[in-house]
């Protein structure tokens, strides 16, 4: 929830400044775009204000630019995937389930961390009773309202339907309790007209009106004020989204007047016009934040009177160049968008898309634990998954990144394959096997936080973004400094998204130097049994003393075939990476997968 609060308060900036920008466009080109066309670009506000809550970051011209650090030496041919099943000089794997970690400090969290979302709760809740006092206050105007009486109104609704060619019989009601007509109802569409506007009895002035009212239905407003309304609810503190749902009623009224005036002849612009102004005493604000009607403040109905009198046909050339305006606008509009932080997809993940995916009950070996296990079979191209939700919450990767530390590494010659011995700096860590020179081989094996820091604060900070960006590595966020993004803190992954890299590693899709992705593949083998050979990377969450998050991630070398694994593991007792790989074991061992011999 707290981090909720600070992206969501993130968002809101970001979608003030394109809302901004959107009124000014509008503004510059209010005379190359009908009432129409202005009113259609709000119909993206709705997704505008829904990316923060997506779970996919729109696709923008960022990603490809970042497309292109990979093609920066020319496209190379895949690595070669062969795998030498000999046993011989395998190395022990306890060091490699037993991962060795550190704790990490944590503050506890404070009620005041939690103020800003019980805040922003708060008045949603008082929004929606709003709402649901405004429903209230029509269900009595319809418990109230008579069927609509007078013969002359009625055939004049007829005349009118048939003009717009809506086939449907929308029910007219007359009541007391209003001073201007109303459209309510998005799926029983129902249409109040005053009493005193009957009584008053004035048939160009109602015509016009009901014209008005059956435009709203036939382009389905109801709709739309719909989504205002519930925009009105998720962003009540934010007064430039306020602003924004006031201009699109507007513009939504506006758009009405235009369709009116393209269903009358030029003759009666002018009554129609004057309709407006004869009523702006008798017409007021709708008092139902759930109808529409043609009513709106005096500033509203001046700005519609003003678009009345400038109107004129469009012609063909007119309509051409609107449309050409209109889609630059929405592409700009939605390439816009990508600049929006998107919350879900920082701490949900999808599943792969058109795969074959087979859940699977495997809880007896998770007891104790909630946990994940997600299975890639190559040969038969399906997925087993275990708790598809725990299975798509991403996590922090904890020491299963050093595997992408590495190759970023080689593939930026930070280190090189036959070269990658890094100096001890000579501090004393608790594990003894930390405290030496290490090669790429032997920090994977004993998981040495040192040297893998160490050549994360020797790169281009940039390009280092840049790299896990690329490659899709999770949420890519890196905002927690380069010595501790990795652990529990800000870069974080799913046990699919971890299953799918290592898809990507194995076959070099993303075609890095072959020998580079042989020495990743070198440096995470872990053991072998008969013919198959075990291959993969631990790694533990701690804070505050408490093992939290277990990880234990690989792949399974078979002559025939190849299997890509994920397990993940929370909680609050032993819940690290030797008790992962405990259970990883035990599974791939059920299925027939992987067999530890003595």
């Amino acid at each position: 929830m707290i981090s909720f609060s600070v992206h969501f308060l993130l968002c809101n900036l970001f979608i003030s400044v394109i809302i901004a920008a959107i009124l000014l466009v509008k503004k510059r080109l209010r005379n190359c775009l009908s009432g129409c066309s202005q009113y259609r670009i709000w119909f993206l506000l709705p997704v505008i204000l829904a990316v923060p809550f997506l779970s996919i970051r729109p696709a923008g011209l960022a990603q490809m630019r970042s497309l292109l650090y990979l093609m920066q030496g020319g496209l190379l041919p895949e690595a070669d995937t062969t795998v030498s099943f000999a046993a011989a000089n395998q190395p022990s794997t306890t060091d490699w389930l037993d991962d060795f970690r550190i704790s990490v400090s944590r503050d506890s969290v404070s009620i005041a961390d939690y103020l800003p979302f019980a805040i922003w709760i708060g008045g949603m809740i008082a929004m929606t009773i709003l709402m649901i006092k405004s429903r209230i206050r029509l269900y009595h105007l319809e418990r109230s309202a008579l069927p609509l009486q007078s013969i002359k109104v009625r055939m004049l609704y007829q005349d009118c339907r048939e003009k717009l060619q809506i086939k449907r019989e929308i029910p007219v009601y007359s009541t007391a309790f209003l001073k201007s007509p109303v459209m309510v109802g998005m799926f029983r569409p129902r249409i109040y007209l005053p009493i005193h506007l009957i009584a008053d009895f004035k048939e160009t002035d109602i015509r016009y009106m009901l014209l008005h009212e059956l435009q709203h239905y036939k382009h389905k407003d109801a709709f739309v004020n719909c989504l205002m309304n519930l925009a009105s609810i998720l962003y009540w503190f934010n007064p430039v989204v306020w602003y924004a749902v006031r201009e699109v009623r507007t513009d939504r009224e506006v758009a009405c007047d235009t369709l009116v005036l393209q269903a009358l002849d030029s003759a009666e612009y002018t009554a129609y016009g004057n309709t407006l102004l004869n009523f702006a005493q008798k017409i007021s604000l709708c008092p139902f934040s759930l109808a529409t009607g043609i009513g709106g403040s005096a500033k509203q109905i001046k700005r519609r009177i003003l678009n009345i009198a400038s109107y004129t046909p469009q012609t063909r050339w007119h309509r051409f160049r609107e449309r050409i305006v209109l889609t630059a606008l929405i592409i700009l509009i939605l390439e816009s968008t990508t600049l929006i932080p998107v919350l879900a997809s920082d701490t949900k993940a999808a599943l792969p898309k058109g795969a074959v995916i087979q859940m699977e009950d495997l809880s007896d070996f998770f007891a104790g634990y909630e946990g994940c296990f997600v299975l890639y079979d190559t040969n038969a191209d399906t997925w087993d998954i275990y708790n598809e939700a725990h299975a798509t919450k991403r996590f922090s990767p904890n020491s299963t990144y050093k595997i992408y530390s590495a190759l970023f590494a080689l593939e930026n010659q930070l280190i090189r394959p036959d070269a990658s011995t890094l100096k001890w700096n000579g501090q004393t860590y608790s594990y003894p096997a930390w405290n030496q020179d290490h090669t790429l081989t032997s920090a994977m094996q004993h998981s040495v936080n040192w040297y893998f820091q160490k050549l994360d604060q020797s790169a281009d900070w940039n390009t280092l973004k840049t790299f896990y960006r690329t490659i899709g590595y999770g949420n890519h966020d890196l905002s927690g400094g380069a010595a501790e993004f990795w652990m529990e803190s800000s870069l974080k992954i799913s046990a699919v998204e971890q299953v799918e890299l290592l898809k990507k590693l194995y076959k070099n899709e993303y075609h890095f130097d072959s020998g580079n992705i042989q020495a990743v593949k070198d440096s995470l083998r872990l053991s072998a049994s008969g013919q198959a050979v075990l291959s993969g990377k631990t790694g533990t969450g701690v804070i505050n003393g408490e093992s939290i998050n277990g990880w234990f991630i690989g792949y399974v070398e078979s002559e025939s075939n190849t299997w890509f694994f994920a397990t993940n593991i929370q909680g609050t007792d032993h819940a690290d990476s030797l008790t992962a790989a405990g259970i990883t074991r035990s599974i791939l061992a059920a299925k027939q997968i992987y067999t530890e011999t003595d």
